[in-house]
């Protein structure tokens, strides 16, 4: 097999996804050069490192809980909008934190598009191919009879438990001899997850650390069809960090209003969504002005 051609190949497959994918939580392609004997891809530069790199340092303190829910929440939302928010759907195929890129916010920017694959109409019931990805990532039916769908990378996103465990799917076998999932799995059903928790998820996460690990084993089940889609896990994550958001906006409303009673003066952020409201009202009066009146 002509390796370059291969090469090649991933590389036009690489830049064809992300021509067309524009999103906050994807990392932007810059270019691509075809004239080396290995084409090259240039990203946008991103110099905070991986996820890997941040969950699995060895200093002792990781991730705190809330970046964690929120990377995952980023993460589920750049799937489902390749599943479902583009005309022709993509499946990543090799989803994992070494390809879940940190800005120096640690904002999550998935990356790494060389095995993907878009899926066109006769696709849409799942196609044949060759299998790729990485192992302890991979959909273990995927694995078994190379039938591509959406619902492999449902199962990748569940294998993201490593936020949770701080362990390695690759590296991690319990004493009976179970890998990572299946051990998550079985923890779970029985009660007893505080056996593989990360302690400083325990301490941190609170009920939240028990919706996002029922979440991932739904994502985790061997049978494709009963697995949710991203769009549905994308908007369970929402649903579990609105709440906070809720308060959040109360605190700040209580305190304007204690303000207000006390100088008979709108407080700053008062001051900001009046601002906010007029610039809205300007812009879209110069916008119905310039239909009115074509300059």
């Amino acid at each position: 097999m002509d390796l370059s051609n291969t090469r090649r190949r991933r590389c036009d497959r690489s830049s064809l996804v992300k021509t067309v994918i524009n999103h906050r939580n994807i990392v932007k392609l810059r270019g691509c050069c075809l004239e080396t004997e290995v084409p090259l891809l240039a990203y946008e530069f991103i110099s905070n490192g991986t996820l890997a790199d941040h969950l699995h340092t060895e200093e002792r303190g990781s991730l705190p809980w809330k970046d964690r829910l929120r990377i995952t929440s980023e993460t589920g939302k750049a799937l489902a909008y390749l599943h479902s928010a583009i005309s022709v759907p993509v499946i990543h195929r090799d989803i994992k934190p070494s390809h879940i890129i940190l800005d120096d916010g640690l904002t999550a920017k998935v990356s790494d598009f060389g095995a993907s694959r878009y899926i066109i109409p006769l696709d849409q019931t799942g196609t044949t191919t060759a299998v790729q990805g990485t192992i302890g990532y991979l959909d273990p039916m995927y694995y078994y009879n190379g039938r591509l769908t959406e619902s492999n990378d449902v199962y990748s996103f569940g294998v993201l438990v490593e936020l949770l465990t701080r362990r390695k799917p690759s590296m991690y076998r319990s004493s009976e001899g179970d890998g990572l999932v299946m051990q998550f799995v079985a923890l779970h059903a029985e009660g007893e997850l505080e056996k593989i928790l990360d302690p400083q998820v325990i301490e941190e996460g609170g009920s939240e650390v028990k919706e996002v690990a029922t979440l991932a084993v739904e994502c985790l089940k061997l049978r494709a069809e009963e697995r949710p889609t991203m769009r549905q896990v994308e908007m369970a994550l929402e649903a579990l960090e609105t709440p906070k958001k809720r308060v959040r906006d109360d605190l700040i409303d209580e305190t304007d209003e204690k303000e207000y009673a006390a100088t008979g003066f709108p407080s700053t952020s008062q001051q900001a969504k009046t601002n906010e409201a007029s610039r809205c009202d300007i812009q879209e009066e110069e916008f119905l002005l310039s239909a009115a009146y074509p300059r």
